[in-house]
């Protein structure tokens, strides 16, 4: 298993990097952090540093990498991109979640 983009968080991805004028070696940086309404909160960042334990991947043309510990939680995670009325932003579909909040950004396991 992986963390996987859906083609429309890819392709957001993608546009986010070409606004900042990133180089494609910069890769989707994907982890937990203690916090939130239920306990752990999503993290996302554009970055070019890689640790030797990070857990690298590559979806739809984007190269996401994650530390060991925030693997664990987010390993068969599928991060979407939504457009819509009510707003836009990353949505997370995380199996090892035992619990989300309402806004999506935050989780127990």
């Amino acid at each position: 298993m992986s963390i996987l983009l859906s083609e429309t968080a890819a392709r957001e991805i993608r546009n986010i990097m070409k606004e900042q004028g990133l180089s494609e070696s910069v890769a989707l940086r994907v982890g937990v952090k203690g916090g939130g309404c239920s306990g752990f909160s999503y993290v996302l960042d554009l970055t070019d540093d890689q640790g030797e334990t990070d857990e690298v991947m590559e979806s739809h043309g984007v190269k996401v990498v994650a530390d060991r510990k925030s693997y664990l939680y987010l390993n068969g995670t599928e991060i979407d991109f939504k457009d819509e009325v009510m707003g836009r932003g990353f949505v997370f579909k995380n199996p090892n979640a035992t619990h989300t909040c309402g806004c999506g950004s935050s989780f127990s396991a």
